[in-house]
Formats: C-alpha cells, structure tokens, sequence
C-alpha cells in the first residue's frame, strides 16, 4: 500500500477506504465525515473505532450528542459490534453529551471547557488513540456569532491534535456547504463526503474524499454497501490496464466449442455469448459452470431473470444437474432482479460477493437486463470497470447479452464489443417453415478459431453442435438438412451402387478372361508336350542312326586289319 512519506497514516480498517486513501486517515488529526441522514456518518465513525480496538488494539472513545449509548450498541449490535464487551474490557469509552440551545442563547456565552474536561478523561481512562464525535451541529446549533463559533471549532480540532489522537468528526450537510456551519471542512485537515442519492427510485450511496492535506488520494466518487459486516467501500473507479494475461486455456464444456477456438478459452478472459431470445446463452453459461464444477473451480452465476431454483430446474431438461455442485460449494447463485439496486450498487453487490466467494469463474446472465437500471453509457462504464476488475484477479468471465431481433448482430446492446475478448453469436436459422440454432466465432482474441456456422442443438444429453450442411442453397438445418441428406445418401446410395455393378462387371470380364487364358494355357501345354514327345523320338532316331554309323564304321575298321583292302579290290578273272 503506497503511503504518504511525511504524513502518517491511521488505518480505518474500513474495506476500500484505507485503499482510496492510501494508507487510511491522517494519524493525531482530525477527520470530518459529513453527509445528508441516512448516508452512514455514524456508522463510519463507529466501525473506524471499533476496528481499531479489534484489529489494531487502539482503544477508543465515541462521543454521542444526539444518541444514548444503549442505543447505540442496540443499533450496531446487528453489525456484530458488541460496545458492551469492548467497555468491559476497558477498551471503549462511550459519552453522551446533550447541549440545550435555550441555555446557550440565554446564556449568551459558550465554549467548549466542559468538553475538553469530559472528553479528556475519557481518553486517559481507557487509554484512547481514536476519537468519534457525532454529531458536531449539535454543539453549535443555538450560536449565531460567527466569530465565537469559528473560534471554538477551532480550539476543538487543535485540542484534539494536542492530545495525540486520531480524531473522526460527523457533521450534517448543509443546504450549498458541505455541513450546515460550512466552517467545519476548511478546519479539517481530512473531509469525506457521504451521499445518498436516489435516481429513478433506486438508492446508491457513494463516498468521495473531498481533501486531504499532506496526502494524495482517490478523487472519484466510489460507491459502498452497508450490510451485516459494516462498510465496504468499493474503489473500482481507480482499476486499469495492468492485468497479467494468461496462456493457459480452460474448457468450456463442450467439446465442439473447445475445438471451434483450438482447445479453449484463456483463462482470466472475457467470453460473451450473445443471441435473440431462445437461442439457448443461459445453457451455455450453465454448461460453462458444471464444466468448471467438475474440475474443482468455483464459479458464481449472477442472473438478473431467474432464480436458482428455476435455473436448476430447467437446466435438468439438457441432463445437467447443478444442485451438487451447489451443495459441494463449487457454485453459488446470486440472483437479483435489475431494478432492485443502482447501477453502481450492483457493481457493489458483484465485486462484494466475489471477494467473498473468491471464484475462478463468474457469469452474468444477462448483461443487457442492467439496461433497466441505466442508459447503454451508464452500462458499459459499469462493466468496463468490472471487466478490468476480473482481469486483474485472473477470474474467467462469461457474459450473456439479449440481441434484440432485427437488430444490427455485430453489435451488443450495451456496447462492450470492443472489450470483448472471445464473442460467440448465436442466432436462429429459418428455413422451410422452421426456426433452428446456429452458432459462429464473431471474434476470439489471441488465437485461431473457426469461421464456420455450426448448428447448435439443445438434447436431452447436453449442447451438441454440428458441422455446417451446405445445401444447394445455403446453410441448411432442421427438416430441411434431414430432406437434404436424405437426398444426398439416396444419391450415394445410387453412386454405391453403381461402382458395385462396374466391380462386378469387371470381375465377370476379369473371369472369362482368365477362363480363355487358361484354355489357351492348356492348350500350349497340351500342344507343346506334343511337340516335346515328337521331339524326343526325333532325338532317339538320331541317336540310333548315329549308333549305326558308328557301328558300321567299327566294323570297317576289323577288315582292315585282316588284309583286305576294298578300295583296290579288282573284279574277279582280271589278271
């Protein structure tokens, strides 16, 4: 927490105060808080002394000069302070002081000794570092001089600084000055402003520091809730561009829609899903939060149309059961009608019950209701800050968003697109008489997805998303796809067939042929076993002829030998 290097700074223990302040309020000096009734003055001076008794051990004393004690303690019991066993331990002091104005008109002299005198031994008895008057009008209220009346505030705050404390004043507001004395807040060194506004009969309360010497701090209005805890002061109003971006991807429960942004969303981005009525968002959201259930994340649905009962039942018509991951504490429900608070009370009421809750998954179902409540500027400054608020705490968001039907659908009625991480648009295809669901990627910062229209059905076992049929003209789903695959798988069937009929004739052909081949096989066989038989007998004649001839050449040869010599033999009776 950055802090003032000379001023010291009291923490008020107050949520968001001591964040719009720096370090909280200026320690040893008074601090005014004025207000119209009913904008919580007491309240803050109260828990600004409790808190410091309870979390930061400094004893306190709280001067009433309109309220008993006992009605006090009656009045914040409810709050879980309890005066009575803070008094008893010698840790609190409280005073009532009550100043009659006809004692002080008759008197006409007035100061503040008594006080001192009063308050000083509270302060010594229980040892006290932190001071609350409420309310200081009521010590002026009869004194018309302006100078005594200037003089004595001032030797107040000066008496309290002499003595060291932290002091908080309350103060009523005045018609054009901050109080009705409108001396007060230029005496103070601290003056935060309470307002309690009502527009269009629906109540904010926002606080604004007005100054603070020696110290920077919020300038903005911030608004803040009082519940069964005290004040929470929601500085959202100072969030920025600083958020960590993540790389890692989360699963948005349904398989086709993973694969349609290549696995996923970024974990701690911005998701919206926006359609015409009936296009199935709600389902969509619900389906996003038992997916982060089952992974052991918890997730808050804030829905501004349905109550938890109704959402849990309707949601078992697509099979998803959400009352045990209700029962487990993995999902919360928080739902409230629009109009039930401002604008800034309902960013109020969110970031509350997300500090509370500390989810990783929150979904507004749907945004475009909060156009109840203000103008589409008011609106989109509300979830600009509530965008930047998520960022920064890493907690995924899905919006849902009404598109009214024939409307420009490349453009959200709250007018966040531009803000939009990942926008999904859902609309309904007509076609043949029918209205079906189609669903695309309008845009998804950061990573591939697809461009394709997938059609989008709500069953009995969840979300199933198809591929998209393209008919001979256009997208077609619904009857008109059934008619138009019926078609195509008759035509396939046709087509099937008739390869079937061509492979067959092929075979046939593939058959006679091989029959032929393998008569024309046999008869070469047939033929040249012939040839080979009348061969060999050509070759055994050969041979035998050769055989003779050889025999006949041998016996030659043995009549040579015995003298006679046939090639001089003459014819017999020639000598």
């Amino acid at each position: 927490m950055v802090t003032s290097p000379t001023l010291l700074k009291c923490p008020t223990g107050i949520k968001g105060l001591d964040e719009i302040t720096q370090g909280g309020l200026p320690e040893g000096r008074p601090t005014l808080i004025c207000g119209s009734a009913g904008c919580g003055k007491t309240l803050l001076a109260m828990e600004f002394i409790v808190r410091g008794i309870t979390e930061f051990n400094e004893p306190g004393v709280f001067v009433s000069f309109e309220e008993r004690p006992e009605e006090l303690g009656a009045n914040v019991k409810s709050l879980g302070f309890d005066l009575e066993e803070l008094i008893g331990q010698k840790r609190l002091a409280m005073c009532y002081v009550r100043v009659e104005r006809s004692e002080i008109e008759e008197t006409g002299d007035y100061d503040l000794d008594g006080l001192f005198i009063r308050l000083g031994a509270a302060i010594d008895g229980v040892g006290a570092k932190r001071v609350a008057l409420d309310t200081i009008e009521a010590l002026f209220g009869g004194l018309s001089n302006e100078a005594i009346l200037r003089a004595e505030l001032r030797r107040l705050f000066q008496w309290l600084k002499a003595k060291g404390v932290t002091a908080v004043v309350t103060g009523e507001r005045g018609d054009a000055t901050l109080t009705r004395q409108g001396l007060e807040e230029y005496v103070s060194d601290c003056v935060i402003l309470l307002d309690h506004r009502i527009q269009e009969q629906l109540s904010t309360r926002r606080l604004r520091i007005v100054k603070y010497r020696g110290s920077t701090h919020g300038t903005n209005e911030y608004p803040f809730l009082i519940d069964s805890t005290g004040i929470d002061v929601l500085p959202i109003t100072s969030l920025g561009l600083n958020h960590e971006a993540s790389l890692d991807k989360v699963s948005m429960g349904v398989p086709q829609l993973d694969e349609m942004l290549g696995g996923g969303i970024f974990r701690g981005s911005t998701v919206l899903f926006s359609g015409t009525a009936g296009t199935g968002k709600t389902t969509v959201a619900a389906t996003y939060l038992a997916a982060a259930a089952r992974r052991g994340e918890r997730s808050l649905y804030f829905s501004f149309e349905e109550s938890q009962a109704q959402t849990i039942r309707n949601m078992r018509s697509v099979g998803l059961d959400l009352q045990p991951p209700v029962e487990q504490g993995m999902l919360r429900f928080h739902a409230m009608r629009p109009t039930q608070h401002g604008l800034e009370m309902h960013l109020a009421t969110i970031f509350r019950s997300i500090r509370a809750f500390q989810p990783r998954h929150v979904v507004l179902d749907p945004i475009t209701s909060l156009l109840a409540g203000g103008n589409q500027v008011d609106v989109s400054s509300i979830l600009m800050r509530m965008m930047d608020y998520l960022k920064g705490a890493g907690i995924t968001c899905l919006f849902t968003a009404l598109n009214v039907g024939g409307g420009q659908v490349e453009q959200s009625e709250v007018g966040i697109s531009s803000l939009i991480d990942t926008w999904f648009l859902m609309r309904d295809l007509e076609h043949g008489g029918e209205r079906n669901r189609g669903i695309f990627v309008l845009k998804s910062r950061g990573m591939a997805h697809s461009n394709q229209i997938r059609e989008f059905m709500l069953t009995s076992e969840g979300i199933r998303l198809r591929p998209a049929y393209l008919g001979p003209n256009g997208v077609l789903t619904g009857s008109a796809r059934l008619i138009q695959e019926s078609r195509d798988a008759a035509e396939a069937e046709a087509r099937h067939q008739e390869i079937e009929r061509r492979q067959r004739e092929l075979e046939r052909e593939r058959t006679v042929f091989e029959a032929k081949l393998a008569s024309l096989n046999a008869e070469f066989t047939a033929k040249a076993d012939e040839i080979r038989r009348e061969l060999d007998e050509l070759h055994k004649v050969e041979a035998q002829l050769t055989a003779d001839q050889r025999e006949m050449a041998g016996s030659r040869k043995v009549v040579d030998l015995a003298g006679v010599a046939p090639e001089t033999e003459e014819p017999h009776g020639t000598h």
